[in-house]
């Protein structure tokens, strides 16, 4: 699928974290996260597209630091609300704009994302620029929706794909450097329809290591 209008995240920030669907995917994404990583207290994070914060700030307690990353201006602003609120020292933020080739600094024991892939155009490029940024070692773990119908957003602007095969994953992750791929399924989440009907979206979430 192929989608050119980028979604405006700046103008829903301030009201992102009002969806109670969103606040339990992000537990549920930490929690298998968790269960696959095991996250300890010498790793540096790097959350991609971390939005408002929801997966980082649930990692924040059991890591060293965590870096939230963003293109919307208006999402770390709701972040750095949230980490001056709760006086956390260990968690900062970055402005960085992949699409326009921009690129993050530092590098990092473990790059956790969760439904950001979908928005990227280019998957490949995404998974070789998380393999530059880490470190020997170093393991990202993602998030993302199966393969849909186009039903879970409803509106698709910036939708640049109707969730992911895994084994088409796997393969770019191969090719971008990582290895020892696994993956299992995060959650199955139910959200209602234009209004209407419930449906039910599987999210899985993928591990690799450099």
């Amino acid at each position: 699928m192929k989608q050119e209008v980028r979604k405006d995240f700046d103008k829903e920030a301030a009201q992102w974290d009002t969806n109670p669907f969103r606040t339990k995917l992000a537990s549920q994404v930490a929690a298998a996260i968790i269960r696959e990583i095991q996250p300890s207290l010498e790793m540096k994070v790097l959350d991609f597209g971390c939005g408002t914060g929801l997966l980082t700030l649930k990692l924040q307690p059991l890591v060293k630091s965590i870096t939230g990353a963003d293109s919307s201006h208006g999402m770390l602003g709701v972040l750095k609300d949230k980490i001056k609120t709760q006086g956390l020292t260990n968690v900062h933020t970055e402005f960085v704009d992949f699409e326009k080739g921009e690129h993050i600094k530092g590098d990092y024991n473990l790059i956790v994302s969760s439904m950001v892939a979908h928005h990227v155009p280019d998957t490949l490029a995404l998974f070789k620029e998380w393999h530059r940024l880490l470190l020997p070692g170093g393991q990202v773990s993602f998030a993302d929706l199966d393969t849909e119908d186009g039903a879970f957003h409803g509106d698709n602007t910036g939708v640049f794909h109707l969730g992911f095969d895994r084994q088409r994953l796997r393969l770019l992750l191969q090719e971008a450097g990582f290895h020892t791929i696994r993956d299992t399924t995060a959650t199955i989440m139910s959200k209602e329809i234009e209004g209407k009907s419930v449906r039910e979206f599987s999210i899985f979430m993928i591990a690799a290591n450099k």
